[in-house]
């Protein structure tokens, strides 16, 4: 460091990572370890002795002052901050003097706390003490000494497992030991649990448990709860997804075309489905072939999307207490994903494969349930189809922020989709009293749906069926689809809105051979 530095740091002040001291002596020695142990709780950065930090008058230190100082210095690293810390000192000829710049770097080994056993962390120019248990955990952390997903929830068991997920889940991770008995995965779907845990010589539970996703005593992790949960919200609300698409380029926006509800709850599975559905049903498709009737291309890569999104769900971090949220704008699709990049982990690295999973369970056995290699290389991959992402560690909202350009949006091009769009809006989301003066009329065009070829194809199915399949990702009564969809619950709805997709065969019954029972519910057949 030389002068010319030390002047430019005068020049703009204290700051998060730089703070000024005129002199370090006996009598606020205690202030300046605690500056040490909030410097360490945070991003590291430097105590610049020889600048008052009232008036930003340069002071110089003396021979002696600097013997004393850095020895000062010294004693504070070792006594002063629990666990010791290492500093860097570095002597900077001034005019008249010398100041003394200590650099006290980001600890490996939070949360760190000063003599009196008190953390601070670094707010702005100041710093504050840290009560908050969420925080302490988030430190811990960091430090690879605790992972949330591990965590037990409370109240849970192996009933709050959504059973159709759990096979998935078997089906996937004992790939390979079916194949060698010679049994399709695709007729095992079809099997009960009995027969599936017979196959493998093992209960479910015991599988769930001998890979740390079940407590010893029936309990569920995070990761269980996350991954196959039933309705893992009713313990853990705000682990979800927001999405809205709004009218414009501000996050202010009062007027959106499509925004999620409570149908985005579920696992991590519905969370990801829920989202691929709603980004592919608001970005514009591109004409890529000359028939005036092939569905286009989605004009920003799905695989990009995909890796972005699997990214989002299995990396948040699950301290922080907010939703995954997911937005569109004219000119950008965003997503928030709470919690900032690992410490080890930088924004050049993720971008050649570095990887270091912060929810080792969630990582670990999400790759059994979510399309992603377990490679460390999505971000690499989202990469290679769309160049221009662009990453962001927002500090200040504890957030990893993804950015993906949308290209070739005209402003003819935007004000042509306002129309469109606000229909679209009313189809999804909708309007009570829009649906209930257009009732009678989709009525009668489902009913024409229904009488259709059961081999039709997925792309040729309305918004509103579409929206139905990607509801039912988790088991649904038929109250619970008709109400979604802004219909009343009657005999007659339930033939016309749910039952062609059952015939279709896009919608599966969990009692299949009590087709009228009372506790019948419907689920999307992967």
């Amino acid at each position: 460091m030389t002068k010319e530095d030390i002047l430019k740091l005068h020049d703009t002040a204290e700051q998060t990572r730089v703070q000024f001291k005129e002199r370090v002596t006996r009598e606020n020695k205690y202030d300046v370890s605690c500056e040490m142990v909030a410097l360490s709780n945070s991003r590291g950065g430097m105590i610049v002795v020889g600048i008052d930090d009232k008036t930003g008058r340069i002071n110089p230190l003396s021979f002696q002052e600097v013997q004393e100082t850095t020895n000062l210095l010294g004693s504070l690293a070792s006594e002063g901050v629990v666990p010791q810390i290492l500093l860097d000192i570095e002597n900077v000829q001034m005019d008249g003097g010398i100041i003394v710049v200590a650099t006290v770097k980001q600890g490996k080994n939070k949360p760190y706390r000063d003599s009196k056993g008190i953390v601070w962390v670094k707010q702005g120019a100041d710093k504050r003490k840290v009560f908050d248990n969420v925080e302490l955990i988030a430190m811990l952390m960091e430090n690879g000494q605790v992972h949330p997903d591990t965590m037990p929830v409370k109240g849970t068991s192996i009933k709050d497992l959504d059973e159709n997920t759990v096979r998935d889940y078997l089906l996937s991770r004992f790939r390979n030991d079916f194949e060698r008995q010679q049994l399709s995965v695709a007729e095992l779907k079809h099997r009960s649990m009995k027969e599936i845990a017979d196959l493998i010589s093992q209960t479910p539970e015991g599988v769930l448990m001998n890979n740390g996703l079940v407590m010893e005593d029936g309990t569920l992790t995070v990761a269980a709860l996350m991954l196959m949960g039933r309705y893992p919200q009713r313990w853990l609300p705000a682990f979800t997804v927001r999405c809205v698409s709004f009218v414009g380029n501000s996050i202010g926006g009062t007027e959106f075309r499509d925004k999620s509800g409570s149908e985005a709850d579920g696992n991590a599975v519905h969370l990801y489905n829920y989202i691929i559905s709603f980004l592919t049903r608001n970005l514009r498709r591109k004409q890529v072939e000359t028939d005036f009737n092939s569905q286009g291309e989605l004009e920003v890569s799905l695989a990009s999307l995909s890796e972005i999104v699997t990214n989002g769900i299995l990396h948040r971090s699950y301290v922080i207490e907010a939703p995954l949220r997911v937005f569109i704008f004219d000119n950008r699709i965003e997503i928030h994903s709470p919690g900032l990049l690992p410490e080890e982990v930088s924004m050049e690295s993720i971008k050649h494969g570095v990887s270091v999973p912060r929810n080792k369970l969630l990582f670990n056995h999400g790759i059994n349930l979510l399309p992603y290699t377990g490679a460390g290389s999505g971000i690499t991959r989202a990469l290679k189809f769309t160049p221009d992402i662009k990453f962001e560690n927002d500090e200040m909202l504890k957030e990893f922020v993804v950015t993906v350009e949308r290209r070739d949006v005209g402003e003819n091009d935007r004000d042509n989709r306002v129309g469109r769009d606000r229909e679209d809006r009313d189809k999804v989301l909708g309007n009570n009293d829009l649906k209930n003066s257009q009732g009678l009329k989709r009525d009668r065009d489902d009913r024409d749906d229904a009488i259709e070829t059961q081999h039709v194809s997925y792309k040729s199915l309305s918004g509103a069926q579409k929206n139905v399949i990607q509801f039912c990702s988790i088991p649904r009564s038929a109250r619970e689809i008709l109400e979604h969809i802004g219909y009343s619950y009657n005999s007659t709805n339930i033939a016309n809105q749910i039952k062609p997709l059952v015939q279709k065969g896009f919608l599966g019954m969990t009692e299949p051979e009590k087709p009228n029972s009372k506790n019948q519910k419907y689920r999307k057949v992967r």
